[in-house]
């Protein structure tokens, strides 16, 4: 049987970039604790647009945990206090009731705000698109035996691959940096054979592209792994600064 809980959400309230934001009080009353976190939103949003009001603005697409659309900070973590969960996936039996919840926008001079809880992270796909493809021609797929990678690095490749570029590392890193982002994505095509080939051009224009972004550096502070929803872990900034410096001396 289906509890229900009451809240109070302090959420920040922002018509665009050049708008100074704000946080205002809503109440969540008679909230199912079986409903997750954006489904809680949609039900506020529905009285608000009920009410005549602006409805809040938050970023959402598949809702289960896979696309990265989401994201938001909630008292004071990205994606809430569940670990390796994402904001679509936490649900409100993890709340108690009467608690105040305050929700913004991922904090970081590269992901400007563009309305509400809705920030610009295009600055990611900028720094993908700076990596370029690869020149190997795959054909149909072979068989798995065929393919001499080792298991080690195949796990480690589908481990780095699983990151969703939410961004929720550079929200939770105190310097902004993202590091975490850019070490996976290097690592996810370095590991393999495929990849090989770019690999040091790769991670220079990548890391080069991060840089011009405006993103901060990386300072070792690990928020950036226990705030990823994916655990993607910080071993990937070390093999991308590895790879960073042997590229930078044989360029």
């Amino acid at each position: 049987m289906s509890n229900t809980i009451n809240l109070t959400l302090h959420i920040w309230r922002q018509k665009n970039l050049n708008d100074k934001g704000r946080f205002e009080v809503y109440k969540a009353a008679d909230i199912d604790t079986d409903m997750s976190f954006l489904e809680m939103l949609d039900v506020v949003n529905e009285r608000l647009t009920k009410e005549g009001k602006e409805p809040i603005a938050f970023d959402h697409d598949c809702r289960e945990g896979i696309c990265g659309m989401c994201a938001g900070v909630v008292n004071g973590r990205p994606h809430g206090h569940l670990p390796q969960t994402t904001l679509c996936q936490l649900h409100l039996r993890h709340f108690k009731d009467n608690e105040t919840i305050v929700i913004e926008p991922l904090r970081s001079k590269a992901f400007p705000v563009v309305k509400d809880l809705v920030v610009d992270r295009s600055a990611f796909d900028r720094i993908i698109a700076s990596g370029g493809f690869i020149s190997v021609k795959t054909g149909a797929a072979p068989e798995a035996h065929t393919v001499p990678i080792r298991r080690e690095n195949a796990e480690l490749a589908m481990d780095a691959a699983a990151c969703i570029g939410c961004g929720a590392c550079v929200a939770a890193c105190p310097n902004a940096s993202a590091m975490l982002f850019v070490g996976a994505k290097v690592s996810h095509i370095k590991l393999l054979p495929q990849g090989q080939i770019e690999a040091q051009e790769r991670v220079r224009k990548m890391v080069a592209q991060m840089d011009k972004e405006g993103f901060g550096n990386c300072s070792n502070a690990y928020a950036c792994e226990a705030a990823c929803p994916k655990g993607i872990s910080v071993s990937t900034i070390a093999r991308m600064n590895k790879e960073y410096f042997a590229a930078k001396l044989t360029e």
